[in-house]
């Protein structure tokens, strides 16, 4: 089977999701990964990828998004979706040199939009999914933005003839052919061990635009070390040792420190679940960030803040209730990869088997005035 899978390039989680089950599928099918900025950067040395257009947030001086500046910056990319540009033909043209049979989509919008225009069957497999096709979940302070960007998500992407979400926290599906399962744990998660550790581990998925001086300050001031990943910084400076990007070391890391503050991404979280350490949300200004943050406390499992206003005393607070939230984290912590691959297999089969026609035949009926039945063909 000739597959292509979409993922989006903002941020590297959905390239981590994409790696856990890429393995086991080129196993069995001839895969193209098709992806752009962050993922494509993440996935292209590992697995045949090719580039396409991005979509993604921009961000002002107070490290925060700028509506201006990303709409002004997705104008050309939005109109080339909707209406047919260059990176759609691009697109379609590879999928026709390829002979592309089915499309994988992790909030990928080209490649959603192009099997739709060839009528290519579709599997949506990522997180976002939660908030677009299961029944809403929402507090009621985030309700009209829940309502606001499922309806903004199914019109962009549709609605595919499968969907799989991963996701750390569990849902109801609200379409039929909706499977939700756990977080994609990968090799190197499942292979680390977790220790006890003395330091904080810090990431950010936009550090170059998120680490604010408010933000280095308030981790200046703590009486513990603390790992740095996600900025454009290298090296130790005083309690600070900032990190260069490694799949390999901020798994090392992540199993061994003694609490996470991040943004609050699924993939990171279901990872730092599935270590029982104890997550200090900082969410970007997107809904499905600031959901994630809400379900952390309601889990016990860590609090949120705010990143424009972060102070050592709100980092104290939750180092503070650490052995609170590790309690709870074994009810939590789920492995959904064995599951999503074994769904995809199927989702798969489903979607590409190959209508048959069975003869059935029917018990002879008493003959009336000549009239005989022939065998009927589904």
């Amino acid at each position: 089977m000739r597959i292509a899978y979409g993922v989006m390039g903002y941020g590297r989680g959905h390239a981590m999701r994409t790696s856990a089950v890429l393995p086991d599928l080129m196993k069995h099918h001839e895969v193209t990964v098709f992806a752009g900025g962050d993922a494509y950067e993440e996935l292209a040395p590992r697995f045949p990828t090719v580039r396409i257009p991005i979509i993604g947030y921009q961000y002002n001086a107070r490290g925060t998004h700028s509506v201006p500046r990303t709409l002004t910056q997705n104008f050309a990319p939005m109109a080339d979706l909707l209406f047919g540009g260059h990176g759609m033909e691009q697109v379609e043209r590879e999928f026709k040199s390829r002979g592309i049979q089915l499309v994988i989509s992790d909030s990928e919008a080209w490649t959603h939009r192009v099997a739709q225009k060839l009528k290519i069957p579709r599997i949506s497999f990522d997180h976002v999914g939660i908030i677009a096709y299961c029944k809403p979940h929402f507090p009621p302070d985030l309700w009209l933005a829940g309502q606001r960007d499922a309806w903004g998500y199914r019109t962009l992407m549709g609605i595919p003839e499968r969907i799989l979400i991963s996701s750390f926290y569990p849902a109801e599906g609200a379409y039929p052919g909706v499977r939700i399962v756990g977080p994609m744990l990968r090799d190197e998660v499942l292979q680390a061990k977790p220790q006890d550790g003395d330091f904080l581990l810090a990431y950010f998925n936009k550090g170059q635009h998120q680490y604010r001086p408010n933000v280095d300050r308030a981790l200046r001031q703590l009486d513990c070390p603390v790992l740095v990943y996600g900025t454009p910084y290298r090296g130790q400076v005083e309690n600070l040792d900032f990190r260069a990007p490694s799949r390999e070391w901020f798994v090392h890391d992540l199993a061994r420190c003694r609490g996470v503050l991040t943004t609050a991404g699924n993939q990171t979280i279901g990872e730092a679940i599935h270590f029982g350490k104890p997550v200090f949300a900082m969410p970007e200004d997107a809904f499905e960030q600031r959901l994630n943050a809400h379900m952390i406390e309601r889990m016990g499992v860590g609090m949120r803040g705010a990143m424009t206003s972060l102070t050592p005393s709100d980092i104290d607070r939750f180092l503070g209730h650490g052995d609170w939230y590790r309690s709870n984290m074994r009810e939590h912590a789920r492995d959904g990869r064995s599951e999503a691959i074994e769904t995809l297999h199927r989702f798969i089969g489903e979607l590409t088997q190959q209508p048959r026609r069975v003869t059935v035949r029917r018990a002879k009926p008493r003959r009336k005035a000549g009239i005989a039945r022939a065998p009927v063909s589904v």
